[in-house]
Parts: C-alpha cells; sequence; structure tokens
C-alpha cells in the first residue's frame, strides 16, 4: 500500500511537470465519454492508472503522454464511462445462493409457481432442502397467498422453505413444518405470525419472526457451499458493474470473504454488516466503523424495525386498506432498540435500520435523534435502510438530522403495481420520495436489496428516472412528482452509496487518488431515451485497475 501511494505521489508529480519524463501509467483509458460524479471536472475524455488508483484525468492527448510500452489501452470508442456502482443494501451470499435454486420471481399463475417447484425438485436427491425461490403471489389473479398444500404432492422427498421476494415471508412444505414441529398448537411469537386457516392450522406461510421456526432446522452451509455462492455472486456482480457492495447480511460470514479475498478471486470491495443484536462482539475487539482494508471492510449494524409492505407487516400509524385490523407488525428487535443502538454508537459502530412504514421510519429516528443528544453529535452517518413509505416531517427530519436514506428504487416500480390496494392516496405522495428527499436536502444512497430484487443497476436507474411500473399500466410514472435525473440517480449509485459506508474518498468518482473501479456501458444513458436504460449493457468492468469482466 506504501509503495503504491508513493507511486501516486510520484506521478502526480509528474503531471504537474511536463519534464518529468520518467514513469507510465499501467493502464489508460481514452476516446471514452467519461461521466466522472466530481463536480469539480464532471466530464472528461480519458484517464490513467497507476497501482491501482487514477492519477490523471483530462483529453485524449493529455493521457496518451502517460503511455509506455507495458501500459493497458482500453479505447472507449466513444462509449460512456462511468464509476463502479457502489450497491449500498445487499443480501451478497443469499444472492450467489439463490443463483443456483428456483426461480418463482416471475411465476405469473398459481400452477405455474407449482411447474417450476416440481421440475426443480425432480432433480434434487432426497432430503435436500428447497429454499430462496422469491415468490411474488401479488402476480397472481386473484393474489391468494401460496399453501403447503399447493406443492406437498410435487415435493415429496424434499423439505422445502421458499420465501416471498421481500424476504419477509416463507412458504413451507408440509415436510418442512414437521421438522419444525409447527402445527395447530404452535404459538404465534412477538414480531411474527403463522398464518392459518379456518380450522386454526397452518397453511405453510410465516411472516417475519415466525419465518424462524423453520429457520432454526434448515441445515447450515458448509464452508465450500457458501465460498461457491459467494464465488458465484462477485463473477455475477462483475457482469453488471457492481464494484463494490454493502452485504447486510454478512454476520459471521467475513471468513468466507477473506478466503475468496486471499485466492485473488474476489471481484467485488465488500462492507461486511453484522446484526445489531450482537453489536457487543465488535465492542470487544475495539473494531469500529469501516474498520479493515479497501477490499473488505467491517463495522456496520443492521437492525429491523418493521417488516415489508408485501407481507403487511410494514408498521404504519393507519391500518392497511386490504388488511383493516393491522396496522403492520413492529420488529421483535424494537423493545431493545434503543438500548442496541446507544451501546452500538457508544462503540463508535455505524447503525442501518431497516424501516419501511411510517411510523417505523418514526421509530427509528427518534431513536436516533435521542442517542445523538445523548451522546453528543459527530459525523456518525445513520442510515435507515428502505426507507419507503414517508410523510414531510420524516423527510424534513432526515436532512436535518442527516440521516442516509438507503433506498432500492426497483421496490418503486415493482411495488407500485398494487401498493394502492393497501395504502391511501395520502400515505402514497411519500412513497419512494426520492425527488422530496434530494430536494430537503438529505443524503440518498442507492442499492438493490439483492436477492429480493435484480442486482442490474441498470433497473434500479430506469425506475429512479421513470418510475414505470413492471407491469407498464404507468408509462408516464407512478408517483411522477418523484422521479430525478440520471445524473442524480448515478450519483447516488456510486457517490452517495460511497458516502454512507464512509468512502466517499476513496471512491464513488473518477477523480485523482481514487480507486480505479469504473465500467463501460453499451449506451449514453444520459442521452437515450429512458426506457432504453433498462436494456443497457455493461462492456467492461475494472476494479482496482484490473478487468474483472469483458462482454465478450
Amino acid at each position: 500500500m506504501k509503495l503504491k501511494f508513493l507511486a501516486f505521489l510520484l506521478l502526480s508529480a509528474f503531471c504537474l511537470s511536463s519534464s518529468a519524463q520518467t514513469l507510465t501509467a499501467d493502464m489508460v483509458v481514452v476516446n471514452a465519454n467519461v461521466r466522472t460524479m466530481d463536480r469539480s471536472k464532471p466530464t472528461a475524455q480519458a484517464f490513467a492508472v497507476l497501482g491501482g488508483r487514477i492519477v490523471a484525468v483530462g483529453t485524449t492527448a493529455e493521457i496518451k503522454q502517460l503511455t509506455g510500452a507495458n501500459t493497458k489501452t482500453i479505447d472507449g470508442r466513444g462509449k460512456l464511462v462511468l464509476p463502479g456502482f457502489n450497491d449500498a443494501h445487499v443480501h451478497f451470499l443469499d444472492g450467489g445462493a439463490g443463483l443456483s435454486s428456483v426461480d418463482l420471481r416471475d411465476a405469473k399463475t398459481p400452477a405455474e409457481f407449482v411447474e417450476r417447484i416440481k421440475n426443480f425438485a425432480s432433480k434434487l436427491p432426497k432430503n435436500r432442502w428447497i429454499l430462496n425461490g422469491n415468490w411474488d403471489h401479488e402476480n397472481w389473479t386473484p393474489n391468494n397467498l401460496p399453501t403447503a398444500a399447493m406443492i406437498d404432492a410435487v415435493t415429496p422427498d424434499n423439505p422445502v422453505f421458499i420465501n416471498r421476494l421481500d424476504g419477509h415471508m416463507g412458504l413451507a412444505n408440509s415436510a418442512a413444518m414437521k421438522l419444525a414441529g409447527v402445527d395447530k398448537n404452535t404459538k404465534d411469537v412477538e414480531g411474527g405470525e403463522i398464518v392459518r386457516d379456518a380450522n386454526g392450522n397452518p397453511t405453510g406461510v410465516l411472516k417475519d419472526a415466525a419465518m424462524n421456526y423453520i429457520s432454526k432446522v434448515i441445515p447450515p452451509f458448509t464452508f465450500t457451499e457458501k465460498m461457491e455462492y459467494l464465488q458465484a455472486a462477485t463473477d455475477y456482480a462483475a457482469s453488471l458493474g457492481v464494484t463494490s457492495v454493502q452485504d447486510m447480511s454478512a454476520g459471521t460470514d467475513v471468513g468466507i470473504y477473506q478466503e475468496l479475498l486471499r485466492q485473488g478471486k474476489l471481484k467485488t470491495r465488500v462492507y461486511a454488516v453484522s446484526t445489531l443484536s450482537n453489536w457487543q462482539r465488535w465492542q470487544k475487539t475495539g473494531v469500529t466503523y469501516a474498520f479493515g482494508s479497501e477490499m473488505l471492510r467491517v463495522g456496520g449494524l443492521k437492525g429491523f424495525a418493521d417488516g415489508s409492505l408485501g407481507s403487511t407487516t410494514a408498521w404504519f400509524y393507519e391500518a392497511y386498506l386490504d388488511k383493516p385490523d393491522s396496522k403492520g407488525l413492529a420488529s421483535d428487535e424494537m423493545p431493545k432498540m434503543y438500548d442496541n443502538i446507544s451501546g452500538a454508537d457508544k462503540a463508535n459502530l455505524q447503525l442501518m435500520i431497516h424501516a419501511i412504514g411510517d411510523r417505523g421510519n418514526d421509530e427509528v429516528l427518534k431513536i436516533f435523534e435521542r442517542v445523538e443528544k445523548e451522546n453528543g453529535r459527530r459525523d456518525r452517518r445513520f442510515r435507515i435502510e428502505h426507507a419507503q413509505h414517508l410523510n414531510a416531517d420524516l423527510i424534513k427530519r432526515f436532512a436535518s438530522d442527516k440521516i442516509i436514506a438507503s433506498m432500492q428504487p426497483y421496490h418503486a416500480i415493482d411495488d407500485g403495481r398494487w401498493a394502492w390496494k393497501r395504502l391511501d392516496e395520502k400515505r402514497l405522495k411519500g412513497t419512494y420520495a426520492f425527488r422530496s428527499l434530494l430536494d430537503a436536502g438529505a443524503h440518498l444512497a442507492f442499492g438493490t436489496d439483492w436477492y429480493v430484487a435484480p442486482l442490474n443497476p441498470m433497473f434500479g436507474i430506469y425506475a429512479a428516472v421513470t418510475r414505470r411500473t413492471t407491469d407498464d399500466k404507468n408509462p408516464n410514472g407512478w408517483i411522477p412528482e418523484q422521479k430525478i435525473s440520471v445524473e442524480e440517480a448515478v450519483r447516488a449509485y456510486t457517490y452517495g452509496s460511497a458516502y454512507a459506508e464512509f468512502q466517499e474518498n476513496a471512491k464513488g468518482s473518477l477523480a485523482v487518488g481514487k480507486l480505479a473501479d469504473f465500467v463501460v456501458l453499451s449506451d449514453d444513458i444520459f442521452t437515450i431515451n429512458p426506457v432504453e436504460i433498462r436494456n443497457t449493457k455493461v462492456l467492461t468492468t475494472v476494479v482496482d485497475g484490473k478487468i474483472v469482466y469483458q462482454a465478450k
């Protein structure tokens, strides 16, 4: 690292002195349409890389002067070059596992749902669990929840626990419920619900904290399996131009990342986030926020205030339109939320709390405000993950309290197909309020929530800019007043996400001294019809000055 930094200083001096002719770049990008996300120099034609960092940004003629016999030259051919995308909210290992599981996301009918499970199960050995799935009953008419009875006949030899795409409810077959001891006499738990039929028998669907009944009997992945899943995830991320991720469910799996990094196979920079309830393990080691290397860091903590809109477990002040006896569920973490946040904050760890409903967001903001007042002001970068359903007062407090809104724009165009069934017009106005948050001066960081939503950043940018729902029934955008520009969306996916992990001085823009993480795209998303953004492909991905993906 010291040698890299020294090389950077030497080449910087070279760039300032035309008489020096002793150093050449490792890599140059020329003839490109570079959008740097650096407000002091927003556009360029070319840049140079040495030791994994950008050492010069300018015209093609200027940068060509830094080439030598061993310099790798990428001819941009006028293509758009952007900083590497930084996904501020993923479940990386789970996403990698999902790549090799049954895909139920776009199953349009219950019959198709069952058929896909049947075909997948037929290829598995006996007793192998079927997991992930990412089903969405909102694709169906009527939108009834699936049941164990639907899939028992096609999964006679395999326990099943497949999650809805939001991760806040799952469907177990009868074999899985038998292993977990879930039956008519099983009690609901705080922060969760067992869905039952008219006779009180479990249907197979369990929500939020109740999902733990099944989760605890699922055999843990082996180290080898985890390595395979992580390799699949990092390869997939590279193909989509995702050069950094903030893994909200890394937990105790940091060792998996370390091993892949040791082997030289990790293509993605990772901020490995742990569970809030276990914050004291970091306190005991003295680790604080964003500790580690440029490739792998720890010190962030994730907690839950509520569930999700799709599972009717997001926590609101008013009842759901389609479930008038419910205002959602407070997470089972809420009774200890203040104590955990206060303690973790005193230990100088970073807090990232999942909150979706307006009450969930309000309660978390109250705790953040109290903790800052009690523990004193400093640069904490408190985050609320999702921040989906806000009102004017909440938006104002995000800005005034300097709370980062870590949001996933694809959720807006997915939920927009059916959210009106659950929320009235007044509440919908503050749904995925990208425009209002930016106008208020709040910090915005974008991600995907993969495996919950697709990892492709192009889908997220498309969603933020057009707000056209995935069923194409809102051609002018769902709640169109909350649209933002391409520039703002890309910035939230790059610089905004870097800021959210205390890394804005290292990445997030293409500027001298920053890490050489960048992507070359097939189309200029700033000038094409915004509807076409979702079809844009990644041609080249570079991490640390090395090509990690090249389209064929």
